[in-house]
Parts: structure tokens; C-alpha cells; sequence
């Protein structure tokens, strides 16, 4: 039997139900997770301090792979402290429409967006000048961009989408008319990739009123937060969607991959056994495509994603089930789906490849 080393990012609220219920659904899996749990909730990081950042940052770059649950933000985010340590430079967050979730959207969404993790103003605290105004610095790296751009088209290359890279270069002629130079220098080592590019507000109008002319947006890091939520809000809620979080080595590889749900702690419903694991499922089934588990992760989304549209789910979406009763119907249609050799070459060429890239080559 296959062995996969994985951290495990322990959070705050629901998070230890959400845990629960990924070792309980990786128990019927035909390979075993060896998990590495570490603790980052707040009552942990108040204790441990920068000596326990250092402990998750040093496991995450020894075996390459995490899988985070959601923490509470106080004092600083975790999100953000990791993302720095760990130098994660880009974000994917697949987006899709799943019938059976209510949402006032009638139009299908299918999108990928692909978000610079650093720079922009989220990197800066801001500064008061004197008592009537602040200031804000603004900071656009070429390399991150040049990664983000990478993933992008490699993504789009092996899933025969188009890119749409979008910004305000009109106005901010410097920095982010230098993120779209960078994009279409990459660009050029994959004509076989439509690339176009749309002015960040232009896009945001167009994307509610044709969405099925986006594919793959790559975007700066403020643009990617802004257009990631309103894209969620189009399919119907934010906590059902995934991501995965990449820093890349000298030879724009992926070195290391941190995985996490859109969501929050959700504290009202801590304890109950009400917490919707749909999205860490997704995360889960992105942490294992990018470990080359396709076949595993594709019959984990599509699993999930035919229970959502038969209107069996958790009651945050309509459905009646606690959160261990929609965990073990996901897991046997998992463990179904992967003992009918049928299944498998249907489903991968329509599914596995809008899980996430798993490899970048050289440019």
C-alpha cells in the first residue's frame, strides 16, 4: 500500500469536525495518509508563538504538501504569516456552478482563478500622515507575477482553456502595467493559449453578464481576493470553494502546496455536527491530484459535487444530513466509483484535469 506524508494544519471552530470527517472519508481510501498534525489554533499560536510557525513551516517544506482548516484571525491571519514563511507566490481557487445549491445566479459559472499570493497593498500596514490622511504602499514583483503567469497557461495548456489576464494598467500605468508585461512575455511560450487581456472593472461587469466567456483569469493579489469572493457569491455560497497555495523552486517546479477551505471557523455551528466539509473535500481532492492521485481525486469532487446536485447534503444547503452521515455517503461513492473500471476514463477526461496543475515545467 502507497504512503502519503501529509501536514495537517489543525484550526479554530468547526475545524476539528472538518478534520474528523477528512481522516474519517481517507480511511477508504486504497493508498494511507501518514499525518502530521499540528495545532494553529488561536489558544495554540497565543502559547506557542513564532517557535510554532517555525515548527509547521520547517514540516511543510520537509514533506511538501499541507492541508490547512480554518483558523481564526487575531493579531495577525495565519493565511498570511504561512504564506510569507512558506514564500507562496500564487493562489488557484477553481470556482463552478453545482446545480442543486441555491443562488440567485442563473447562469453557469466555470472558473479558475489564478491569484498572485504577495505584494500589492496586503503586504503593507499602511501609515497615518500626520491626523487627516494615510498612506499605503504599493509593491508589484516581477517574479511572483512570472509564476502566477506560468501556472496560468500551463494550466490552460493541459486543459485547453484560455487565459484572461485583467488589472488597471490604463491607470496604473507602473505597477500593474508591469504585471502585464510580465504576462505577455509568458505568454509567448504558449501560442497554442488564447490570451487576452481586460481591464479589472470591464471584467467584473462581464463576468455576471456572459461568465461563460471566462475560463482562467489571472489576476494581482487585491484584484484575485475581490474577484475570487464575487465568484463564490455568483454560484451560490463562500464555503464550498478550495484552494491551493504554491511556492515554486529555481526551476519554477512546485515545491511546496498548501491546501485549504474558502470558509471560516464558522463558531455558531462549532460542536454541532452541522459543518459542511464539501469544500475541505475539494482541498483534499486538489492535495491529491497535485500528488498525481487522479483517479482518487476526481471520484472525491465528483462524489461530493453528485451528492450537492441530488440535494443530500448538510442543511447550510438545503439538505438533512449531519456532518459524519454526508461524510460516509461521499466516502462510498468514492469507493465505488474506484472499483468500476468503466468509471475511470469517462470521468478523468471530463473532471480530473479542472482539479489544479500538479507540475510546472520550465518556460
Amino acid at each position: 500500500m502507497k504512503h502519503y506524508p501529509v501536514v495537517e494544519l489543525q484550526g479554530d471552530g468547526i475545524g476539528p469536525e472538518l478534520s474528523a470527517a477528512v481522516h474519517r472519508l481517507a480511511e477508504r481510501l486504497p493508498f494511507r495518509i501518514d499525518w502530521q498534525s499540528i495545532d494553529i489554533s488561536v489558544e495554540a499560536r497565543e502559547k506557542g508563538g513564532k517557535e510554532l510557525y517555525d515548527r509547521a513551516v520547517k514540516a511543510i517544506e520537509d514533506v511538501g504538501v499541507a492541508l490547512k482548516h480554518p483558523t481564526a484571525t487575531v493579531k495577525e491571519s495565519p493565511n498570511q504569516v504561512l504564506r510569507k514563511r512558506l514564500n507562496l507566490q500564487v493562489i488557484h481557487r477553481p470556482v463552478q456552478t453545482i446545480p442543486g445549491i441555491p443562488t440567485n445566479f442563473k447562469a453557469d459559472v466555470d472558473l479558475d482563478v489564478v491569484r498572485i499570493a504577495t505584494g500589492g497593498t496586503y503586504d503593507d500596514p499602511g501609515q497615518l500622515i500626520g491626523t487627516e490622511a494615510a498612506v499605503s504602499l504599493r509593491i508589484i514583483e516581477k517574479e511572483p507575477c512570472r509564476q502566477a503567469a506560468l501556472f496560468a497557461f500551463e494550466l490552460a495548456r493541459k486543459t485547453k482553456r484560455s487565459v484572461t489576464s485583467s488589472s488597471k494598467h490604463t491607470i496604473q500605468k507602473v505597477t500593474d502595467g508591469l504585471f502585464e508585461s510580465v504576462v505577455k512575455e509568458v505568454a509567448k511560450d504558449y501560442p497554442e493559449v488564447t490570451h487576452r487581456v481586460e481591464l479589472f472593472d470591464a471584467l467584473l461587469a462581464k463576468l455576471v453578464l456572459k461568465p461563460q466567456s471566462f475560463q482562467i483569469v489571472l489576476v494581482l493579489n487585491e484584484y484575485g481576493d475581490f474577484l475570487s469572493d464575487m465568484a463564490c457569491g455568483l454560484i451560490g455560497s463562500l464555503g464550498i470553494g478550495a484552494s491551493g497555495n504554491y511556492g515554486f523552486d529555481k526551476n519554477k517546479g512546485i515545491r511546496v502546496g498548501m491546501f485549504d477551505a474558502s470558509h471560516g471557523t464558522a463558531p455558531d455551528i462549532a460542536g454541532q455536527g452541522k459543518a459542511n466539509p464539501t469544500a475541505i473535500f475539494l482541498a483534499f481532492a486538489l492535495l491529491l491530484y497535485h500528488r498525481g492521485e487522479v483517479r482518487t481525486a476526481s471520484a472525491i469532487k465528483n462524489s461530493t459535487l453528485e451528492l450537492l446536485r441530488e440535494g443530500i447534503s448538510t442543511p447550510d444547503v438545503g439538505g438533512k444530513l449531519g456532518t459524519v452521515e454526508f461524510t460516509d455517503e461521499v466516502a462510498k461513492r468514492v469507493e465505488k466509483k474506484l472499483i468500476d473500471p468503466s468509471w475511470t476514463s469517462k470521468t478523468i477526461r471530463l473532471h480530473a484535469d479542472k482539479l489544479g496543475a500538479d507540475k510546472l515545467g520550465k518556460a
